[in-house]
């Protein structure tokens, strides 16, 4: 089946297939300023059998004659602050449009925080924010989810050596354990790696940066963090202020991804990755941002939070979920061995499994990147 997502797309495929039966469109507009009468026209000649169009602008007579002619249409519901069936990831300042320098009260008129907004506001009358949200919110909330998890599929076709950042959300700009987090992501990003991060603050934001860094001459990221540290609290425009001013000083940054979700949609999505999966199911977020972590996973200190990480990636490696098994690397000895002492219970419940050789203590980004490079994933044998 085939997936198209512009209108250059669907006329290439009417010109190599002469119909479009059994594709799926996914947010094509066939009216709207700039475009003529030719796609609408020739959609109107060809059998749609089996075809799935999802979103996008459909004039009515086009309409009726997908349906007449066998598709299945999802339109559009009105309203709403994102696109459910859109085909591509996010980019920090598709989600950031409506912020203000400097303003405060902009943070809430951000595409990002509407967003959110919405989530919240569609949950059950009368329930906890914890609570499954209403019919309606929960259909469209999973559409979007589908169509990211699509996107994300796409982008990672260019991108098979991934690896993973995690870190806690908390951590000050400027901190020993953010400068180990962002050299770590400028290291990797160097080496050929794709740096991957929940998309949040603290450590996330640190190996995103590192990785957007990357191309930069070695005293940028130094520069950088000294421009970021007046500022760590997220909840204001201040924050976002160095963040952007960090962007437009070291402009074209190296690519990266971000995983964020409106879970946790107080918290903006940093800045540095270029691109941003976003989710509103934490549970799916999380899940598949350890299983594309086909390079492994490094986990920087953090807290609760990171601590399930750590046990959600030992999960999939334990009983050979996918088809790598991949490195798991813990950067902080004293933290995690002694500090929140994770890592003595890891070994143990790996026993002679297949991952326990998988396993890596280091206290340097360069050492936790000689890790990395001498175990690579294996093929999964559980």
């Amino acid at each position: 089946m085939f997936a198209l997502h512009t209108i250059e797309e669907l006329e290439h495929h009417l010109q190599k297939h002469g119909d479009l039966e059994c594709v799926v469109l996914q947010g094509i507009n066939f009216q709207g300023p700039g475009l003529d009468n030719q796609s609408l026209e020739r959609g109107l000649a060809v059998s749609w059998a089996g075809a799935t169009v999802l979103g996008g602008s459909v004039p009515p007579q086009l309409q009726r004659h997908m349906v007449d002619t066998g598709a299945l249409l999802f339109p559009k519901p009105p309203s709403l602050p994102f696109l459910p069936y859109r085909p591509y990831l996010y980019t920090i300042d598709e989600l950031m449009d409506g912020f203000v320098p400097g303003d405060n009260t902009s943070l809430t008129q951000t595409t990002d925080y509407k967003i959110y907004e919405f989530a919240q506001q569609l949950r059950a009358p009368g329930t906890t924010p914890a609570a499954h949200p209403s019919v309606l919110g929960a259909l469209l909330q999973r559409l979007h989810d589908h169509a990211i998890d699509d996107a994300l599929a796409d982008f990672l076709v260019a991108h098979d050596r991934v690896v993973a950042v995690m870190g806690g959300h908390a951590l000050q700009r400027g901190e020993k354990a953010y400068l180990d987090a962002a050299e770590l992501g400028r290291q990797l990003t160097r080496s050929g790696y794709l740096v991957t991060s929940g998309g949040g603050p603290g450590a996330m934001e640190a190996a995103n940066l590192g990785a957007w860094l990357a191309p930069q001459a070695d005293d940028a990221l130094a520069e950088a963090i000294a421009m970021l540290t007046p500022e760590s609290d997220y909840r204001t425009a201040a924050y976002l202020d160095l963040g952007f001013a960090v962007r437009e000083q070291f402009a074209d940054g190296a690519d990266s991804l971000a995983v964020p979700t409106w879970f946790y949609g107080h918290e903006p999505t940093n800045q540095f990755a270029t691109h941003v999966a976003k989710y509103f199911s934490n549970s799916i977020r999380e899940d598949g941002l350890l299983a594309l972590a086909s390079h492994g996973v490094v986990f920087t200190p953090g807290s609760a939070g990171t601590v399930q990480e750590v046990f959600q990636d030992a999960t999939q490696n334990h009983y050979g979920t996918f088809a790598l098994t991949s490195p798991m690397v813990f950067l902080g000895t004293e933290f995690w061995t002694h500090t929140l002492p994770v890592v003595p219970l890891l070994t143990k419940l790996a026993g002679d499994r297949q991952y326990a050789e998988l396993i890596g203590i280091v206290d340097t980004p360069a050492e936790a990147l000689a890790f990395l490079a001498s175990h690579p994933p294996v093929p999964s044998n559980g």
